[in-house]
């Protein structure tokens, strides 16, 4: 029997140790590697090639929504099933536009993680069934939005920027020079016609960057 690759992210263990023994219980499943935030969930999923991502939307640095988006252009064969804490429609909405497949919330049943998984890995959709038809009639109203305009690069340094981190930090962490940062962040408030830090992070926030 063929079975299903799949790679965990998540950036507690303690819930990625929960998933691994749910999934690779299973005969059809194998973990093929796990990650603990989204820039290592996409340096993974193009070295291992998976077919199914099981990412949790809420992780530091690169969210789980931005992680998606990276995915489907650079592994498109990949698939995402999206976990969450989160109801809002906001948080479904905003990783089903960037690519997943699938949409759990961390309280669902076991079966409903496997069920979700089989279902993404031939090609189908999953939403979890407490995720109610209204959000579906919400992502069908939210098809365009500003944070389009904004290069993947930029939506990482709008999270991080969200995030509380300096200039400086963000130029550490992402190898780039504060003056780069600095010129990604005056492009960002100019896309979005933003004016304060207090501003970007509320539109971070209702766009499920942050929590």
């Amino acid at each position: 029997m063929k079975r299903i690759r799949i790679l965990l992210a998540d950036d507690h263990a303690v819930v990625r140790q929960g998933f691994k023994m749910i999934l690779a219980a299973q005969p059809d499943m194998e973990i093929v590697g796990e990650a603990g935030n989204g820039r290592e969930a996409v340096e993974l999923a193009e070295k291992l090639r998976p077919e199914v991502v099981v990412m949790d939307v809420s992780m530091p640095e690169l969210n789980g929504i931005e992680a998606t988006r990276r995915l489907a252009s650079s592994t498109p064969h990949t698939r995402v099933v999206a976990l969450s804490v989160h109801k809002d429609s906001v948080y479904v909405r905003e990783i089903l536009r960037a690519g997943a497949r699938g949409y759990l919330l961390k309280e669902s049943v076991a079966g409903d993680l496997v069920s979700a998984v089989r279902a993404v890995a031939s090609g189908e959709g999953y939403l979890s069934p407490a995720v109610s038809s209204a959000v579906l009639d919400d992502y069908r109203r939210h098809v365009t939005n500003p944070i389009d305009l904004l290069t993947s690069r930029e939506r990482e340094v709008l999270q991080m920027l969200a995030e509380g981190k300096t200039n400086k930090e963000i130029a550490g962490v992402l190898n780039l020079s504060v003056y780069t940062v600095d010129a990604h962040r005056g492009r960002i408030m100019e896309k979005l016609n933003l004016h304060s830090i207090n501003e970007l992070v509320r539109f971070a926030v209702r766009n499920g960057m942050i929590d």
